[in-house]
């Protein structure tokens, strides 16, 4: 019969010892999870084997022997490794060894305890044990499953993955001194790195409470009835400053949480939000080291008001070209001067208002750089409402123009209506049959008329500053898909496929 051995590719290089892992009867397998180091004393090693048997529900026992003798092999080490399997009684007790200069490896078994010793043939499979244990590609742990459907998986390759991931309490290496018993297994060259995560995990815990305890803080003012009233439930509502950071904080709540992440899917949603916060963070200083060099903001504020009066100097030209002849058309020069003059009159009071800030602009803009250091969402969040407040008289020429566009329209198809002898019925919400007399007729005929000859003169106010209003909107538009692209990708699952895929397997 076929033996298997699943050797970790972390213990070719340890010192001779004994292995200690599962055997897997149904498979005729044996999966090697670790090598104790001589010197050992046998009632130690099998106290702490059944520790670790006690709280990870495997069946880890001494399976053999090691031995990598870095010179010639030695007599007295090889008749001491075939002593061991006397004391810790396994069958089969197999012997693996390598010698120090060779690249071949040498696998046997003995077995004491059998009347009919056969040999057997050995399969050596050598595996990875760190990405066998951060794959996940072990089956989920439900103790409520049945006996049979173990026995069933345990004629699986599942049941060599499940052994290892089971065994993670093997692993776990949070101090420099191992004690009594030492081990070689994946994570036995980075004790320097535990016990800096471990101190690290420690030092989090006050950390995350006092952490929890300012969100909760902000939560309740946020929530508070305070802001609930008309002007700054309306800001909270309108500005996109406000809605990044309501969103921010409820990543930092999830962070925070002192719940542990039960799914796999959990715990990698954790570390997205995570590294997406450390890199906007990241960013946003960066910004912000760039801004306050060399007075770049001194520079932007001058540049911001020669900006606004090229932007107002343009709409009065275009007002312009709308009040006389625009491309030929022949337009209703009393609407057309009337419309002209009411937005103009607009534009200046928005020029005085501009001149009227810009003592106060750079102040206002130094002030709103130091918000880049809650990340660069955040900044690009306040240039949007920047340019949301910059462009408001854009905002309201087109709210006129579209008012008073469907006030038309609506006229319109009531007067249509009129024509055919129809109206609109409010309680039943639809068009009735009904009789006008001819003095209603005339009228309606009459407005009719205006109406439709006064149309084109206010579709193309409308038009223009349609056209106006969406160029602002597609620059926010980017601005907002950027900020949704820092906010939703997930970086760290992109940074495990492009580094180290096997984490992402499961």
């Amino acid at each position: 019969m076929v033996l298997k051995v699943f050797f970790p590719s972390c213990c070719s290089s340890a010192e001779s010892g004994i292995l200690i892992g599962r055997w897997i009867s149904e498979q005729n397998s044996a999966v090697i999870l670790a090598v104790v180091h001589f010197p050992f004393i046998p009632v130690q090693v099998k106290q702490y084997l059944s520790e670790v048997q006690r709280v990870t529900k495997v069946s880890v026992s001494v399976l053999g022997s090691w031995s990598h003798s870095k010179q010639e092999k030695e007599e007295s080490l090889s008749e001491f490794l075939e002593d061991l399997g006397t004391i810790f009684s396994h069958e089969p007790w197999i012997q693996i060894s390598k010698e120090g200069g060779s690249k071949f490896w040498s696998c046997s078994t003995l077995q004491k305890h059998s009347n009919n010793p056969k040999e057997e043939e050995i399969i050596l499979v050598y595996y990875d044990q760190r990405k066998v244990m951060l794959s996940h590609l072990h089956p989920p742990l439900d103790t409520g499953t049945s006996t049979d459907h173990k026995a069933d998986d345990a004629s699986k390759l599942s049941a060599i993955f499940d052994t290892v991931a089971k065994s993670k309490i093997l692993f776990m290496t949070d101090r420099y001194d191992d004690g009594p018993i030492k081990l070689t297994h994946w994570q036995s060259d980075g004790v320097e790195a535990s016990i800096i995560v471990e101190l690290m995990k420690q030092a989090s815990v006050p950390a995350c409470m006092l952490l929890t305890f300012l969100l909760s803080l902000i939560s309740g003012i946020c929530r508070s009835r305070v802001l609930k009233f008309w002007p700054l439930s309306f800001l909270w509502s309108k500005l996109s400053t406000c809605e990044q950071l309501g969103h921010r904080l409820q990543h930092l709540q999830v962070l925070s949480s002192n719940k542990k992440a039960e799914t796999q899917t959990q715990l990698m949603r954790k570390a997205n939000i995570f590294v997406s916060l450390l890199i906007d963070v990241a960013l946003g200083i960066l910004l912000m080291s760039w801004l306050y060099r060399k007075n770049r903001i001194g520079h932007l504020a001058d540049t911001l008001i020669p900006m606004a009066d090229h932007v107002a100097e343009e709409l009065q030209d275009l007002l312009q070209w709308l009040m006389g002849a625009p491309a030929g058309l022949k337009m209703n020069r009393a609407l057309d001067q009337v419309l002209g003059r009411f937005f103009l009159y607009h534009i200046h009071l928005w020029i005085s208002y501009i001149h009227l800030m810009s003592p106060f602009i750079e102040m206002i803009l130094w002030y709103v750089g130091l918000s880049a250091c809650l990340g660069l969402t955040v900044a690009l969040c306040i240039l949007s409402d920047i340019i949301a407040l910059l462009t408001f008289h854009i905002y309201c020429f087109y709210v006129y123009g579209a008012r008073l566009y469907c006030l038309k329209i609506y006229g319109l198809s009531s007067l249509w209506r009129l024509f055919r002898g129809k109206k609109w019925n409010v309680l039943r919400q639809r068009v009735d049959s009904c009789s006008y007399d001819l003095d209603q007729l005339f009228i309606g005929t009459l407005l009719f008329t205006i109406l439709l000859f006064l149309l084109p003169t206010t579709a193309l106010y409308y038009l223009v500053f349609t056209l106006l209003r969406l160029l602002v909107v597609v620059v926010q538009g980017l601005i907002h898909l950027l900020v949704d692209l820092i906010d939703s990708l997930p970086l760290y699952s992109i940074i495990l496929r492009l580094c180290r895929s096997y984490r992402l397997a499961g």
